[in-house]
This record gives structure tokens, C-alpha cells and sequence, in this order.
């Protein structure tokens, strides 16, 4: 069929012909368009980002024509983040969950897992590095019938080369059991099935090292390679020690290799030092030297002395958590809620 611009004759638009072969969506198609998506987006000063984020993601979500809601987690904030989402809280999708105080990253996820009521969880950031976009491509492979679809950075080269090297030999050594693997650059921006949720929900540990708990509780994932976004505004809450403090909950959280380094090395000094003894008085029989003045035993002295404070350093970290979790406290404490969000299964 054509159509003729009365302004340009000369120009004929060609329309495509309808299409006979449409089929209406079938049951299985109607009942997946019906179930329910939760976005949870921790966040610690990100008020200026948040208002960007949100009305993108709003854009998003109901491009997806699924019903959904976004709960954003506000980890003790000092910035303007309640001011700045009251606008958005008074919309049925959104809400906010404000913690009494700052409980850090991995307590807000899960405050934020908590309150969660779809039938899958998107977890992104709220500073814009985890784009959007990204949402539909995950939920074609959650309706292909995978339980959890995480995002991997397909490169580091906008991170210094001691920090390329630390996360490398830090996914070596949390790896180094057989039972499971946490895939090696794969953040928080996922998608998972509800199941899975529940699964993450029923564990009762406080020192959560999240990255490890969605490889432990298993279930069919899928990876979607991805390139981080650069921070929309203000910059990262997260330093070297920052790093360095997760990197240590989730190696006494997922692995008991430290502990049993101790008895390596303890044992192999124990060995060196019974066979050094024997040299010295062999030596002593045989030639007659005197045995070593005070200068090695000194140095010896010291060097045994720093390996048993690191030894203990060691099994203080194991006993500090197991502390942490006969102590029983709440993981976080809720301030106020907002908003409302998708119905509860019993509403």
C-alpha cells in the first residue's frame, strides 16, 4: 500500500503490509507476562543519582509490561535521599526502606531482599553503573528457565594493577574448595527467581559476604557479560579498606584454608627448628664450635614470635565472627517505611 504526501508528490511512502500470520500469545506467554519483578537498590548518599535512576528505571519496567515494584534501601544516609524520593513514594511502584542507621552494603541487600514481594528480584546499584537496559535481556533468560541471571564485567582496565591483582588472587583463594565456585567478576547487578530469594532468606549467618552466598545456594544461573557504566555524580563510598574488610569476611566466611596455613606453617617451622638443633649439637660433638651467641637466638626469638601473633591474628578473625553471630542481633534495624509497592501474597 503506498501513501502520497500531498505537500511532496514526489515522494511515496511504501507502508508494510499487515501481517497474516499473527498469533495471539498463548497461555504459558500470559501467564509469564503476569508475574511480578522487585528491583532492590541499596543505597548510601546517592540522592542526585537516585532521581536519575529511578525515572529511567521507571521507563524500563513498564516497557517489560510485567507488574513491578522498586524498593530503594537508604543505608543511613546524610545526604538529601528521603527528601529526594518522596516525590517517587508517592507512586504505587516505589518504596523506601530507611535503616536506622549504617549497616553497609550487604545488610541493605538484604533488608531489601526482605521486604521483596515479586516473583524475581533485580538487584542493581543506584549510582548508574548497572544500566537499565540491561533488565529486559535478563528476564528473556529468566522465561527461558533460568533461576539466576548474574552480570560479569567483561574487563578491569579502569582499575589500577594492584587492584586487577588483589581480585584475582582473591577469587584463587575463595575458590580453592571444591564444593562451590563464586564466578570470578560477577557483581550484585542480578535477577532471581523467587525460590532463590527464599533460599538466601532462610540463612541465618550475619556476617554476609553476598557474592559467596548466591554461588552457595546453587540453582541454574546464567551469566550476561556487561561493561560498567562510569558513576552518574558524587563518587564511591567504597576505599581500599572497605575491600580489603570484605575480602576477609569472605574468606573466613567460605573457606577454612587460613586455618589450616597455620598448621603448615607451624609444623614446617617446628621440622626446621628440630633439624637446626640437631645440626648445632652435631656440630658441637663433632668439631667442638661453640654453640651460636645471643644475636640468633634473638632473631629466631622474634621471628617465632611474629609468626604466633599472626597465627593468632588468624583464629582471632574466625573467633571475632563466631562472636558476631552467638551475639544473635539483627542483622538491621528499620527505621521507617514509605511507599507501597506490589500487593503481599495475602492482600
Amino acid at each position: 500500500m503506498q501513501i502520497r504526501n500531498p505537500n511532496f508528490p514526489e515522494n511515496v511512502v511504501q507502508l508494510p503490509q499487515a501481517r497474516l500470520d499473527w498469533a495471539a500469545p498463548t497461555a504459558v506467554e500470559r501467564a509469564f507476562a503476569s508475574r511480578t519483578l522487585s528491583c532492590v537498590i541499596p543505597s548510601f548518599n546517592e540522592a542526585t543519582n537516585l532521581s536519575r535512576l529511578l525515572t529511567v528505571l521507571a521507563q524500563t519496567m513498564e516497557a517489560t509490561g510485567h507488574p513491578w515494584e522498586a524498593i530503594v534501601v537508604d543505608d543511613g544516609s546524610t545526604d538529601d535521599t528521603t527528601a529526594a524520593l518522596l516525590p517517587f513514594t508517592g507512586q504505587p511502584q516505589f518504596r523506601l526502606i530507611t535503616l536506622s542507621r549504617n549497616f553497609g552494603k550487604e545488610a541493605a541487600i538484604t533488608a531489601g531482599l526482605q521486604a521483596a514481594r515479586g516473583d524475581a528480584v533485580i538487584l542493581l546499584d543506584a549510582d548508574l553503573q548497572h544500566s537499565p537496559s540491561l533488565i529486559p535481556q535478563m528476564i528473556s533468560q529468566w522465561q527461558d528457565g533460568a533461576d539466576v541471571v548474574y552480570t560479569v564485567r567483561e574487563n578491569r582496565r579502569e582499575e589500577s594493577g594492584l587492584k586487577r591483582w588483589g581480585t584475582g588472587v582473591f577469587y584463587e583463594l575463595v575458590n580453592s574448595s571444591n564444593r562451590f565456585s563464586v564466578p570470578k567478576d560477577a557483581g550484585d547487578f542480578r535477577l532471581m527467581d523467587r525460590k532463590v530469594v527464599q533460599a538466601l532468606m532462610s540463612l541465618p549467618e550475619r556476617t554476609r559476604f553476598m557474592k559467596g552466598l548466591y554461588a552457595w545456594v546453587g540453582f541454574k544461573a546464567v551469566a550476561l557479560p556487561y561493561t560498567p557504566l562510569p558513576r552518574a555524580s558524587g563518587r564511591t563510598s567504597f576505599n581500599m579498606f572497605s575491600l580489603l574488610h570484605l575480602a576477609i569476611d569472605g574468606l573466613t566466611a567460605f573457606t577454612t584454608w587460613p586455618l589450616r596455613l597455620v598448621s603448615v606453617v607451624g609444623a614446617a617451622l617446628a621440622l626446621a627448628s628440630f633439624m637446626y638443633g640437631g645440626f648445632v649439637s652435631i656440630e658441637y660433638l663433632v668439631y667442638g664450635n661453640p654453640v651460636s651467641g645471643w644475636t640468633t637466638i634473638v632473631v629466631c626469638l622474634l621471628f617465632f614470635m611474629g609468626v604466633q601473633m599472626i597465627s593468632t591474628g588468624i583464629l582471632g578473625e574466625y573467633i571475632g565472627r563466631i562472636f558476631d553471630e552467638v551475639k544473635g542481633r539483627p542483622l538491621f534495624v528499620v527505621k521507617s517505611e514509605q511507599g507501597h509497592g506490589l500487593a503481599s501474597p495475602g492482600e
